[in-house]
């Protein structure tokens, strides 16, 4: 009687012993699975190097701007200083300047009617892009005249396409304008046209392009048409932001355009994302168009 008791209990610590074995084995498998699943999902970008990215864009900090900026399409800083936005509109050629937290904007006369989309400022002289690729081009120093009457305007630099975004780089002195969308010829990709600017004149200095197909399995979608509005140059980590409103995404490049990451803006707060800056600070603002129930407004997205 005990010799039998004490076979069966050896034959279930034996049997107890196996399962923990199979369980164990089962778990590590499951753990691996999922590692994979992960690894895919941040480097589906063709093994992009993954971005670093120290912002919380679920917790902005929101600046309703005044009605005449109700339709604000771009925005910029004047060497970073957060103190004073400079914005467009995108159907009067105005600048206006002001406090983050004013209620009125100042503002100047540099051009007529048109379709303005974006702005930068290079080695002070302010540069604003309307959708057909014109550049105007005159000096910080006349913001506060109420009119801007030596602004310089350059055509033909870029091919026949939509434009929206403009941005600079003041190390580098050169100036980049980035197609919305292209109405013919290239199809599947968006090119950024770069110039080396020195006194209100533009020299080539490349094309980088855009993969959209890249673009959306690194977003997670199956295809996608990007079409961007903004872009600006991280001053911490030179990488590249590169904003759509229409796609609702955030896409974040290395300094060359190759892509690293992507950041769905989702939730009410991005009604009509269409500007993009950093202060010297590295804290992000992203200007959204006015809606029907909702002002034109300025969110800003602190640096961990």
């Amino acid at each position: 009687m005990n010799k039998n008791r004490t076979k069966l209990t050896s034959l279930v610590a034996a049997f107890a012993i196996a399962f923990i074995g199979v369980s164990c084995v089962n778990e590590k498998h499951d753990d691996q699975g999922k590692d994979k699943t992960e690894t895919a999902t941040e480097n589906a970008s063709s093994g992009a190097e993954k971005s670093d990215f120290t912002y919380d864009l679920s917790n902005p900090v929101k600046y309703n701007m005044p009605q005449n900026l109700f339709e604000i399409s771009g925005i910029t800083f004047h060497n970073g200083d957060p103190k004073q936005v400079l914005a467009i509109q995108d159907e009067d050629g105005d600048l206006f300047h002001l406090g983050l937290a004013d209620k009125e904007a100042k503002y100047t006369k540099f051009g007529g009617k048109g379709d303005y989309e974006d702005l930068a400022i290079l080695k002070d002289q302010v540069i604003v892009l309307k959708s057909n690729g014109e550049l105007h081009t005159f000096p910080i120093s006349k913001i506060n005249d109420a009119e801007v009457t030596d602004v310089i305007k350059t055509n033909d630099l870029v091919p026949k396409a939509e434009y929206e975004g403009l941005a600079a780089d003041d190390k580098a002195a050169t100036v980049y304008v980035l197609t919305k969308e292209v109405k013919k010829g290239k199809k599947g990709e968006t090119e950024i046209f770069a110039f080396k600017f020195d006194q209100g004149n533009y020299t080539a200095a490349g094309t980088f392009s855009l993969s959209h197909k890249e673009i959306a399995a690194a977003a997670g979608e199956g295809k996608m048409n990007f079409r961007p509005s903004a872009l600006a140059k991280n001053p911490k980590t030179g990488e590249w932001y590169i904003l759509s409103s229409m796609n609702k995404l955030l896409v974040i490049t290395d300094e060359n355009f190759k892509i690293k990451a992507t950041h769905a803006l989702a939730g009410d707060a991005f009604n009509q994302p269409e500007g993009i800056a950093f202060d010297k600070d590295n804290n992000l603002y992203i200007s959204n168009e006015g809606g029907s129930l909702s002002a034109g407004n300025i969110l800003m997205f602190k640096s961990k």
